[in-house]
């Protein structure tokens, strides 16, 4: 038998307020390394909220976040990066005046940079490190099939490029956690399928991180992730496998509504 993995994110009874409106209740959740969990739910089900907050956006109300040795509860957004979280967001925050190369760089320079006093004073080093970081970009810019697209300003490429190219500038940040806010929207099914088939050899790999997927594609997420959680109003409604999650009573009637879900029941019925 294999051995347990470690646990790398650990959250506890989270709960987040904005005055009397509660968005996120008592969430719980442990992350082992190198596991691909689905986050779903309806519109208004708290999935942004708990992004939030797991990538401190957010401070939580109440409740408790750890990464590995990392205590980050109430720490700014910049303790979650350092400690090794990233995120992509569901509205692409790409530097659209930069070239592909460039966005990733940036990612890049957060960890793997020559330094700012190397790079002033024009030292070989500085040269030498980013000659490394150009072709660290063009390996995370190939796993994602965007090699052609590296001097392309990312203002110009298709939608579901620019998601990509998010993704890659994620991913050079070397995360533990990567939290994907709708990944693959704005693609087409094939597009989607080649995105699905990338993420599993990145979950896959030995170095690779686990992986936290908010998505409405529910062929994406049942084909990709070994678990999913599923939030209503706040609340987690179920945490299981795939086939677990669907058959869930609670979970039927949160996507379906009570009517609907006995009309299924009855049409399943046999005769």
């Amino acid at each position: 038998m294999a051995a347990a993995r470690a646990t790398t994110l650990e959250a506890e009874g989270l709960t987040k307020r904005f005055g009397g409106l509660v968005a996120l209740t008592d969430y719980s959740l442990r992350l082992a390394s190198g596991e691909v969990l689905g986050l779903i739910g309806p519109n208004g089900a708290g999935k942004t909220t708990a992004f939030n907050l797991l990538t401190g956006v957010l401070r939580p109300s109440r409740g408790r976040i750890r990464l590995g040795e990392h205590e980050l509860t109430g720490a700014k957004p910049e303790a979650f990066a350092v400690a090794g979280i990233a995120r992509t967001f569901q509205n692409i925050r790409l530097f659209r005046d930069l070239t592909v190369w460039e966005n990733v760089a940036v990612g890049l320079h957060r960890r793997e940079g020559p330094g700012w006093l190397a790079t002033i004073l024009g030292l070989p080093e500085a040269g030498r490190r980013e000659q490394e970081l150009r072709e660290r970009a063009a390996e995370l810019l190939a796993q994602l099939g965007l090699a052609e697209l590296v001097d392309r300003r990312a203002g110009d490429l298709a939608y579901g490029l620019q998601r990509k190219v998010e993704i890659a500038r994620a991913l050079a940040t070397r995360p533990r956690v990567l939290l994907l806010d709708e990944p693959a929207a704005g693609m087409n099914a094939t597009e989607t399928a080649t995105l699905t088939a990338t993420l599993r050899r990145l979950a896959e790999s030995e170095a690779g991180p686990a992986l936290v997927v908010v998505e409405h594609d529910m062929r994406l997420v049942m084909s990709l992730c070994r678990r999913v959680q599923v939030l209503n109003r706040g609340l987690l409604l179920a945490d299981g496998t795939p086939e677990e999650v669907q058959r869930d009573a609670a979970v039927v009637e949160a996507y379906l509504g009570s009517g609907r879900s006995r009309s299924r029941e009855r049409a399943d019925a046999p005769a």
